[in-house]
């Protein structure tokens, strides 16, 4: 991972220790008056036809401001927080070869200096992956001008930075050196320098435990599974959320193999694993007075003579017994025993994130994350999600389609072969299955949970945009943080 080290000033814009120099402008017609602390700048922009569009990113001549090479990005017309974070995102995805860059924002977007740091650093990171050249260098610094931000706004930008980061770098490594052991070993990693716990449960301690989820998924591979627990506990913590994530390190669909083309990129489906350890990660790192817990369940899916077959019956870790009629169903067989060892602990709430169906795709495309699950905890985490600027979308989880999971010889079955609509809620309500109650009584209500589905938000496969790149996004990481956060001021 490599992103720029931040920092900021309230000296004056650009600074003589600087490279290079970016201002972020707003739409010049709504706000005429943006330009006025730069003399003759708004001409020279209105000469060159910049009118301050959102994400428009120019290089300008304009020695009125600075000797510096000097660059304007558009923040456009809508002057908030996520437009500034765009803007400032693109600035320094777009600004390469200088080392050291100055970054400030026109005097209408000064309350919205904290957002243009996190943008800088999203848009700064780089991958530098596994090419004989590297690409072209982006900024190792970033020096934001404003007395509107304070070290803690410097120091929030960098831990969701590193956050989004790890999930950028962990997505990123090919299958062949990331098998399950090596991600329970990165999440290791990871957390080595904070008051974290981790416990890495290993082939055999997960069959004396019973993950029978987990390890009916991995049997076809010959890369041993993993399931990892992380703690991070502080003293006075009075709410505890729970993670659980999604860790398929490589996903061929099993026996249901994918076909060719559908397997490219099937390296991305640990990336609710990714999520869930870089979002506990940035929480301790900022020191928050919550309790959060996560599970990674991580393995192959691979096709093989032990592979588990179609119309195959697992018993999971609580004791319920599902039909496996798509071995390509395969992430709601981990993630369930990860919803039941999360429920054995009994937090205020319990999210799932994951990779997890096609159809996702079909009903919100490739960046509104898919949310599902009990209606209070749901409206809690768009909320997070709306303050954080990710895009998020609800979904019912019909109780007309509970019938559609029954199976004639098991607890369920994984996969409705029969009827192809509304896939991403009957693995929403197969997940439902396994989330714990608040009490010993079969009628004790369960205990709150949301499902996040990344399947499209996740990747992105176009061309970039603000901050976001072609490839990983770290989609929910943010929204996660905010919602704890969130929690942390109700404390």
């Amino acid at each position: 991972m490599t992103l720029p080290a931040l920092s900021h000033t309230d000296s004056p814009f650009p600074g003589s220790a600087a490279d290079a120099a970016v201002l972020v402008v707003p739409d010049l017609e709504a706000f005429p008056d943006a330009l006025d602390a730069f003399p003759g700048l708004k001409d020279v922009l209105q000469a060159i036809g910049f009118t301050g569009a959102a994400s428009s990113f120019t290089r300008v001549h304009a020695p009125e401001v600075t000797t510096l090479p000097f660059a304007v990005v558009g923040a456009g017309k809508t002057a908030d927080a996520a437009s500034v974070r765009d803007a400032a995102g693109t600035a320094l995805r777009s600004l390469t070869g200088f080392a050291d860059v100055a970054l400030a924002v026109a005097a209408p977007l000064d309350d919205f200096a904290p957002a243009a740091a996190e943008g800088a650093v999203y848009g700064g990171y780089r991958f530098d992956g596994y090419r004989a050249k590297p690409g072209k260098s982006r900024a190792e610094s970033v020096t934001v001008h404003s007395s509107s931000i304070t070290a803690a706004d410097i120091e929030r930008a960098r831990v969701l930075g590193d956050a989004l980061g790890l999930v950028k770098d962990l997505v990123s490594v090919p299958a062949e050196w990331q098998s399950p052991a090596d991600l329970a070993q990165s999440a290791v990693d990871a957390v080595a320098d904070l008051d974290v716990s981790v416990d890495v449960l290993d082939e055999q301690m997960l069959a004396e435990q019973g993950f029978g989820g987990v390890l009916g998924v991995a049997q076809g591979s010959d890369r041993p599974p993993r399931v990892v627990h992380l703690d991070y506990s502080p003293a006075g913590a009075t709410t505890h959320i729970a993670l659980v994530g999604k860790g398929i390190t490589f996903d061929t669909g099993g026996l249901s193999l994918k076909p060719a083309a559908s397997m490219v990129g099937m390296k991305f489906d640990m990336a609710g694993s990714a999520t869930v350890l870089a979002a506990l990660r940035a929480i301790a790192e900022l020191k928050l007075p919550v309790r959060v817990t996560a599970w990674m369940c991580i393995t192959d899916n691979m096709p093989s003579g032990s592979a588990t077959r179609p119309g195959d019956v697992l018993r999971m870790l609580d004791g319920q017994t599902v039909e496996v009629l798509n071995t390509d169903a395969e992430g709601r067989l981990v993630l369930a025993d990860g919803l039941v060892s999360a429920s054995r602990e009994n937090p205020d709430v319990i999210f799932d994130v994951a990779t997890l169906t096609g159809a996702i795709l079909v009903a919100l495309g490739h960046r509104h994350t898919g949310v599902m699950g009990d209606d209070d905890a749901v409206a809690e985490y768009l909320a997070a999600a709306e303050s954080a600027d990710e895009l998020a979308w609800a979904l019912p989880l019909p109780e007309y389609m509970e019938d559609s999971l029954e199976s004639p010889i098991a607890d369920m079955i994984n996969a409705n072969m029969g009827d192809r609509s509304g896939g991403s809620m009957f693995a929403g309500l197969f997940l439902r299955r396994f989330v714990g109650r608040t009490g010993e009584a079969e009628d004790a209500p369960r205990i709150p949970w949301v499902h996040l589905d990344i399947a499209g938000s996740s990747e992105h496969a176009g061309s970039p945009y603000g901050f976001t790149d072609k490839g990983a996004t770290g989609a929910t990481v943010r929204s996660l943080v905010a919602f704890a956060e969130a929690r942390a001021k109700e404390a």
